[in-house]
């Protein structure tokens, strides 16, 4: 299914990114991690510095489509002509990250059951199987503030992500960044899975069993080593994408 672009002026790049982005909130939608109208994805918009997509306030996550998404800078203003509303105030954890890491195209916050019982933990996320191991020593940690409505707490939040691929927001949920949609929302689907894990893992209530930290920081550091340049993530974003186009295409309008 081929869409044109909103318009004439508006780069491929920027309608790539468009579709990219919606798919995402779609994907986000049918792996149960809404927060209804709340939390956001953004990604910045090719050849435009300091502008970025984002979900316009009050849709459901899965109605939002690749032309519904907005345009804003980093302070949360709108730019351009959208019908749309934002909330500004939901994007003072998007716009820290979005301006202190350069190589993070795409921010995903999430207010998911998993994600947040395992933030509330003093552990945080331990190392019980290999897909939490992924996060070995790559995983940042901010201690809760309050609601992020105070633009002082984006420093904070920087020092706290510094070069790790995600944060655990303690009491709060979660974030990953990518250099891609598709990056984002990849780490973004595993970092849900091992918190799933792992409150799965101690409501058993028996003995648990955690690897030496010379097999975690192995583990770890052969995660931070990957990379997808054989093409493997795209592969993986394709299959998202079949899976969204069977379901309801509707996201690439």
């Amino acid at each position: 299914m081929v869409v044109a672009r909103l318009s004439p002026e508006m780069s491929a790049a920027e309608w790539q990114q468009r579709v990219d982005l919606a798919a995402c909130y779609r994907l986000l939608a049918h792996y149960r991690m809404t927060d209804l109208i709340y939390t956001h994805c953004t990604v910045r918009v090719p050849g435009e510095p300091g502008r970025f997509l984002i979900n316009p306030y009050g849709h459901r996550w899965e109605e939002i489509t690749a032309s519904s998404l907005v345009k804003i800078d980093v302070d949360g203003n709108k730019v351009g002509d959208s019908p749309h509303r934002v909330n500004p105030a939901g994007f003072t954890i998007h716009s820290a990250v979005h301006m202190s890491r350069h190589d993070a195209a795409c921010v995903i916050h999430t207010h998911t059951r998993a994600g947040m019982a395992v933030a509330s933990l003093r552990e945080g996320l331990l190392p019980l199987n290999q897909i939490a191991l992924q996060f070995y020593g790559r995983l940042g940690l901010h201690d809760y503030e309050g609601i992020a409505l105070d633009l002082d707490e984006r420093e904070r939040i920087i020092a706290d992500l510094g070069t790790h691929c995600g944060l655990l927001l303690r009491n709060h949920g979660l974030l990953t960044v990518g250099r891609s949609v598709a990056e984002a929302f990849n780490l973004m689907f595993y970092l849900e899975r091992a918190c799933e894990v792992q409150v799965a893992t101690l409501s058993m209530g028996r003995e648990i069993v955690l690897p030496p930290r010379e097999v975690c920081e192995k583990v770890g550091a052969q995660y931070d080593q990957m990379n997808f340049d054989d093409g493997d993530l795209q592969l993986e974003w394709d299959a998202h994408l079949r899976l969204l186009d069977a379901l309801d295409p509707s996201y690439r309008t």
